[in-house]
This record gives structure tokens, C-alpha cells and sequence, in this order.
């Protein structure tokens, strides 16, 4: 194996869980957005965190902040302060960290997780998310639109962020019982091929179960561009609608940090250059996955 295919991108665990484990604050439909106001100091303690855990990229924590949520539940006067914190906090994190870490902005689903039956109008997807890029581009180092469960959303995602002339990233949920396809039911090989046609760099499945993402690598490997994963936690996302909270969710019991960076090695096996954590995937989930990644002579790096 040549030098280059030793690198591997390693990212960070899922942002919203884990500060819903640190704040004092109960549950809100704004998720990880809630936290960012009432107790910010969390949000950079989190970044930092992945950061010493081994962690080379780091994501904005806006997850939440989209302007269609914030409407939804109440705070559309948010939307620009939210961005900004985050960003705050995110080069806080960089700067006392001391390590080369890029920053990538987040550009999510305008509504819901795993609902692309919420997904509005084209037209309102890609004003939205321009919106986003523009908050984000001068602070950040490239763009991930993530949790991806339907291709015209990935496009518009993808189409505003190339805009930025910043790298841009894009990440599939695919369905739990079959990671050939996205949870729209339409093929995660043709949605992965529409992002890369349309500037996309790299092309990433995230926010489902580890099975599933070993099946979805797959189908990634054949695009010709590096790919990679990132699993959520949960036994099944099922219960969680449109404005609700992380506390219908339930946490598997058998993927502790060990037999999570099991399954990231078995999808670096596949090909994948590019891994990391999603919901209930912490900082001692990215600690393993760097040790193991490292005692196999991979090098960690950013880009």
C-alpha cells in the first residue's frame, strides 16, 4: 500500500448528542442550537475534545440552525447569531488546540433528519442554503452537506456550497435495512454520482447504522473519488419526527469505542480515506479509532 493510501481523514463524533450529555438544559426541538445559546463554553469544550481525541476536521455546530427550523420553533431572529457563535467556537477550539485541523461548515437537512417527504421546493433549497454558505464561507475550510436522505436536496446543498469556491463534501443517510439506497428509496450509487457531477469532492454516508454504511461503501468505491463514513449510535431512528427531540431515541448497547472503530477499519478496508462519528459516537469512540488507526501505521491528517 503506497504512503498516500495510508492517510486517512479522521473526523469528529456527533456534536448534538454529546452536548445533550454535558448541558444542564433539558431537551428542545432546537437540539444542539439550544446549547449554543444558554452554554457555549460546552460547544468549544466538545470541539477541543474531538480535536484531542485525534480528530483532524471539525464541524460547525448548526446543525439545528437552518431557517426552516428556527421558524418552526419559534426563534427565526436566531438564524444569523447562531452562525456566528458557532463559528466562534469552532476557531476557539482550533486555536487552543494548537493542531492542523480544518474546519468544515455544515449545511443539514432544511427540516428533519431521515425525512425526505419534508424536503421543500427546490427553489426554497438552494435560496436556504445559499443562505447558510454566506454565514459560514469566509470562517470556514470546506463544506459538508450531511445526513443527505434525498438526491434533489443533496443537489441544492451542493450547488450552494460549490458557489463558495470552498472544497465541498457531501454525506447520504441510507436507509437502515439496506445501504444500497437513500432513505428516499432512491440509489445511494446514482444520488453519489448527481453530487460529484455537480462539484462535489467527496462523497461520504452518514447518520445510519454501522451494518449499513459497510454495505453502502460498496457502492461508493466504484465513483472515483475519495469516500468515506460515519455511524450513528442508535438502534433505530424510527421514532424521531419532524420537531421532535433526541428522547424518543434509543442507544445500542454494543458499540462501545472498540466496537465502533472495528467497523470504521472494516470500511477502510473497503477503500474509505475518510472516517468519523455521528450521533452517540463520542470523544473516547474517536480516541480508539485514532489508536487503532495509528498502531496500524495509518497517519492522521486533515485534507
Amino acid at each position: 500500500m503506497s504512503t498516500e493510501n495510508r492517510d486517512i481523514v479522521l473526523l469528529d463524533g456527533g456534536m448534538g448528542q454529546e452536548l445533550r450529555k454535558r448541558s444542564s438544559q433539558p431537551v428542545t426541538p432546537l437540539w444542539s442550537a439550544q446549547v449554543m445559546l444558554d452554554e457555549p463554553e460546552l460547544v468549544t469544550a466538545a470541539h477541543r475534545d474531538f480535536i484531542e481525541a485525534g480528530a483532524r476536521v471539525i464541524t460547525l455546530n448548526t446543525y439545528s440552525a437552518t431557517p426552516l427550523r428556527l421558524a418552526r420553533d419559534g426563534e427565526p431572529g436566531l438564524f444569523e447569531p447562531l452562525h456566528a457563535a458557532a463559528l466562534s467556537a469552532a476557531h476557539q477550539a482550533r486555536e487552543e488546540s494548537g493542531q492542523d485541523v480544518r474546519i468544515a461548515g455544515c449545511l443539514p437537512p432544511l427540516v428533519a433528519s431521515y425525512h425526505p417527504d419534508s424536503v421543500p421546493d427546490d427553489a426554497t433549497c438552494l435560496f436556504d442554503y445559499r443562505r447558510m454558505v454566506e454565514l459560514q464561507a469566509d470562517g470556514v475550510d470546506l463544506f459538508l452537506c450531511e445526513t443527505m436522505s434525498l438526491a434533489r436536496e443533496a443537489r441544492a446543498a451542493t450547488y450552494a456550497a460549490v458557489e463558495s469556491q470552498r472544497p465541498v463534501w457531501v454525506s447520504f443517510t441510507v436507509d437502515d435495512g439496506d445501504g444500497t439506497r437513500l432513505r428516499s428509496g432512491e440509489g445511494l450509487a446514482a444520488s453519489a454520482r448527481e453530487v460529484v457531477a455537480a462539484g462535489a469532492e467527496r462523497v461520504l454516508v452518514n447518520c445510519s447504522v454501522p451494518e449499513a454504511i459497510t454495505t453502502a461503501m460498496g457502492e461508493l468505491a466504484g465513483l472515483g473519488v475519495p469516500f468515506g463514513g460515519y455511524a450513528n449510535g442508535f438502534t433505530s431512528v424510527a421514532p424521531l419526527k419532524p420537531g421532535g427531540t433526541v428522547d424518543s431515541l434509543e442507544s445500542r448497547t454494543d458499540l462501545g469505542p472498540a466496537a465502533y472503530a472495528e467497523h470504521a477499519l472494516g470500511w477502510i478496508e473497503q477503500g474509505a480515506t475518510l472516517v468519523g462519528g455521528c450521533c452517540e459516537v463520542g470523544p473516547a469512540h474517536i480516541a480508539a479509532l485514532a489508536e487503532r488507526l495509528t498502531a496500524e501505521g495509518y497517519r492522521l491528517v486533515a485534507s
